[in-house]
């Protein structure tokens, strides 16, 4: 599955946990945070796909670690307390997305289980937010320094494979 040129992503739903891998060796695991509801392919039920996806897009390269995007757009902002306490609605995305896209058709690709049109991200979020347990709407959130050093080690194409257990 991994071969010389690519990389592995694999995130661990019982454990909150995401493992690079290359061919030979692991690189690195990170904590992380995902759907509060829970494991589930289907749009508008705020769960985390399962299955085998790559990474689309990588956005936000040389930016700084509390650059705000909405829309995968950079604001100009910058994430802060006060910002946070203006806006307490907002699901934030810090410093770097990895858009993913589903490569198992019907079952996280196409239709209404697309993970592609479902805006399905590995992204940053603010240090207040728990890692290592359930919180996010369906994306798999990082810290923000875990984030960027993860985005500075993977490609666009570089498969993600998310699964209950691994």
């Amino acid at each position: 599955m991994v071969t010389s040129n690519t990389k592995l992503l694999q995130v661990d739903l019982a454990r909150q946990q995401l493992t690079l891998l290359s061919a030979t060796e692991t690189l690195a695991t990170y904590s992380v945070s995902t759907a509060m509801n829970g494991p589930g392919e289907e749009e508008g039920s705020g769960c985390t796909p399962r299955g085998l996806h790559r990474i689309r897009l990588k956005i936000g390269h040389g930016l700084p670690e509390q650059a705000v995007f909405v829309g995968r757009r950079h604001t100009g902002e910058l994430y802060s307390p006060a910002l946070a306490r203006a806006n307490k609605q907002r699901d934030w995305i810090l410093a770097r997305i990895l858009w993913l896209t589903g490569k198992e058709s019907g079952k996280n690709r196409g239709g209404n289980v697309d993970s592609l049109s479902r805006f399905i991200y590995i992204h940053g979020t603010p240090a207040s937010e728990p890692m290592g347990q359930v919180a996010s709407h369906g994306c798999i959130r990082m810290n923000t320094s875990d984030m960027i050093d993860l985005f500075d080690r993977v490609s666009v194409g570089d498969l993600v494979e998310i699964r209950e257990t691994f």
